[in-house]
């Protein structure tokens, strides 16, 4: 019974993993930004932030 539903619900993963990770973008979002912006350096933070981004984006791209 199991197996079954695993070949049935094998199509939807893709769905369900971009599902998963905009929820974690969404979080990470919502709750560590605004604390990085109460000090007086928000520009580091933001950089920061900007910085891990794009290598995060370079590793997918090249790691495939």
């Amino acid at each position: 019974m199991g197996a079954i539903l695993v070949l049935m619900i094998k199509p939807l993963l893709p769905y369900a993993l971009s599902f998963a990770a905009g929820a974690m973008i969404f979080v990470v979002i919502e709750e560590l930004i605004p604390e990085s912006q109460m000090g007086n350096e928000t520009d580091i933070s933001t950089i920061g932030a900007m910085i891990g981004f794009a290598v995060m984006m370079l590793l997918d791209v090249s790691l495939g």
